[in-house]
């Protein structure tokens, strides 16, 4: 298309994908941040700059210079365990094990099939939806399963298939930090957010858990597929148009067999669940913490909730598998698992340099000091409470246009805002929410998000002409209402004060 017929929207997005294009891959994006973190840390300690610890009254901290004699000997003998201690790194590889065993099944693909059929043709928006919302509990299968099983839903009932598409991949990524169920995004995010808050209090951080956002995000499942359905009948679904292609497609239907294997394992989910609700439920039960007010929220078992969930899901999946003949030994099982781990070589080596950012940033001080001074300017200049958090909020929407990666971008903000949230009141539950609102709602119209192109090649099934501003243009409504009517239930939840996930409050205090 020539420059001067393109109007301002198409310029914006050829912007933003230059713009993303000439970002170095995150690895590499991650071993520059901890190369300038050393320097930084060198230059800021000559300086002599030093804040009061916000913990410990009268107690000044001072930068760690990173390229002194002891910083140096810190890097080099340290570099092993800062990859190995990398919080996220087992939390998400052990909960991709039971993820790995119920997609490899086959479980969770019919799961959404069996789910999108059984629903009335006109609640079947609202479910599409809602199934792309729950997908996330799966990691990135939602993105490959339900946009194409949406196209071809929507066309076999005579709508336009790009609606179908758009609905369920809005759910799917816009959605990705909703959910009935807690899911891989909430031990990893969550585990960044712990380390973040242990810079300005370690023994608030020892107290928090991975389910620190549930309640909300709960509830947000409710909101979006109410949302999303509504944008798809009212403005996306009038806007395509008819559809006058050639494709005229069935869902097909579960087979007696998945369907046996769907019964077999909502059993076996039961059963596994009673199981390890024995272990917390009576007084005296193994994961049962000690305190007589809060038994559950302050025990083991918040603490064991990674292996609890791959547990979860790997034992369905193993039964599914089992009775539709996927998993004949414990080799399959192997297999599903190996499949499962190679497909996560990236995020190991992302893990590694990441985590030497990480650990360089907190033992430079750098974020204590950052955000002693980020929370006394942003004071000066009275910006709190919900100017604050919008504030947080288009800023990390705006990021994610360019970097596409959750924990990417987490890992290298959370250090940052967390601890300024802190100094101004808000707790590191309530700077991951507002991250998780923002992250989500933006996703479906990044460029850069790893899925897109992918989605793409699925919609030009239906129209040989979908390119990148084309699927962008239909995305956007949702992505604009996603974040407005997110970011608005997440205020007055905030002026409600209810606690976003088990013992996580909205403020924090000093």
């Amino acid at each position: 298309m020539d420059q001067q017929k393109k109007g301002f929207f198409q310029k914006f997005l050829d912007m933003i994908e230059k713009t993303g294009n000439r970002l170095p891959h995150p690895v590499t994006l991650f071993a520059v941040l901890a190369l300038l973190v050393i320097v930084i840390s060198a230059v800021v300690s000559y300086f002599g700059v030093s804040a009061e610890h916000p913990g410990k009254e009268g107690e000044m901290i001072e930068v760690n210079n990173l390229l002194s004699s002891e910083g140096i000997h810190y890097i080099i003998t340290n570099m092993t365990d800062n990859f190995i201690g990398f919080a996220p790194l087992g939390v998400v590889l052990i909960t991709m094990l039971g993820i790995g065993v119920a997609e490899g099944s086959g479980l969770i693909s019919a799961l959404l099939r069996g789910f999108v059929m059984s629903v009335p043709k006109r609640m079947i928006t609202l479910g599409l939806v809602f199934a792309g919302v729950m997908s996330s509990v799966a990691s990135d299968a939602g993105y490959v399963v339900l946009p194409p099983l949406g196209a071809v839903l929507f066309a076999a009932l005579g709508r336009h298939p790009l609606a179908g598409l758009a609905a369920a991949f809005a759910g799917v990524s816009g959605g990705f930090s909703a959910n009935l169920l807690l899911s891989g995004t909430d031990a990893l995010l969550g585990e960044l957010t712990i380390m973040s808050a242990a810079i300005i209090n370690p023994e608030y951080a020892e107290g928090m858990n991975i389910a620190m956002n549930y309640y909300f995000i709960a509830f947000s499942v409710i909101v979006l597929t109410i949302v999303g359905a509504w944008v798809t009948e009212k403005i996306v679904e009038p806007r395509l148009g008819e559809y006058n292609g050639e494709f005229r497609e069935k869902v097909e239907k579960l087979t007696r067999l998945e369907k046996k294997g769907l019964i077999l394992a909502g059993v076996s989910v039961v059963v596994a669940g009673a199981l390890v609700a024995l272990l917390v439920v009576f007084p005296g039960a193994p994961l049962r913490g000690d305190e007589a007010d809060m038994p559950i929220i302050k025990s083991p078992f918040m603490k064991s909730l990674v292996p609890i969930i791959a547990f979860l899901f790997f034992v369905p999946g193993l039964v599914y598998g089992r009775v539709t003949k996927l998993i004949r030994t414990d080799k399959d099982v192997a297999a599903m698992m190996s499949t499962t781990m190679s497909a996560m070589g990236m995020f190991i080596v992302l893990s590694f340099t990441a985590s030497q950012f990480v650990a360089f940033f907190s033992e430079s001080n750098m974020g204590l000091v950052l955000g002693v001074y980020g929370a006394n300017f942003l004071d000066s200049i009275n910006l709190t409470g919900i100017p604050l958090l919008l504030m947080f909020i288009l800023i990390a929407a705006f990021i994610n246009l360019f970097i596409g990666s959750a924990s990417a971008k987490w890992a290298m903000m959370a250090p940052v805002f967390v601890p300024i949230m802190m100094q101004l009141g808000y707790s590191p539950e309530l700077t991951q929410m507002a991250y998780r609102v923002a992250d989500s709602s933006t996703n479906i119209i990044s460029p850069l998000m790893t899925y897109f192109a992918i989605i793409i090649a699925f919609a030009q099934k239906y129209d040989k002409k979908m390119g990148i501003g084309t699927l962008v243009s239909v995305m956007f409504p949702y992505s604009m209402f996603f974040l407005l009517f997110w970011s608005a239930t997440l205020i007055i939840w905030m002026l409600l004060g209810i606690d976003l996930g088990p013992g996580s409050p909205i403020y924090y205090l000093k």
